[in-house]
């Protein structure tokens, strides 16, 4: 079976399956310092820890943030 028409089957754009995916190397440590904070501070959200974030030190995105929230469950009150 030809990758185009596997592909399409499958409904993937081909070029996914050219590169492998990776993820940034510092993303288990931020990922512990905004389950730590969100434990720490339970009425904050995302918008807010990443205020906290910044203040610590980290050079994130508030996008960044939001898909690790939203991807460790931490989601609603």
């Amino acid at each position: 079976m030809s990758e185009r028409l596997a592909c399409r089957v499958l409904g993937q754009h081909r070029s996914t399956q050219w590169k492998v995916p990776r993820g940034r190397a510092d993303d288990d440590a931020l990922t512990a310092d905004i389950i730590a904070l969100a434990s720490q501070y339970g009425r904050y959200g995302y918008r807010r820890i990443t205020a906290l974030l910044r203040e610590a030190g980290w050079a994130v995105n508030v996008k960044r943030v939001e898909r690790i929230w939203r991807r460790e469950g931490l989601t609603g009150c």
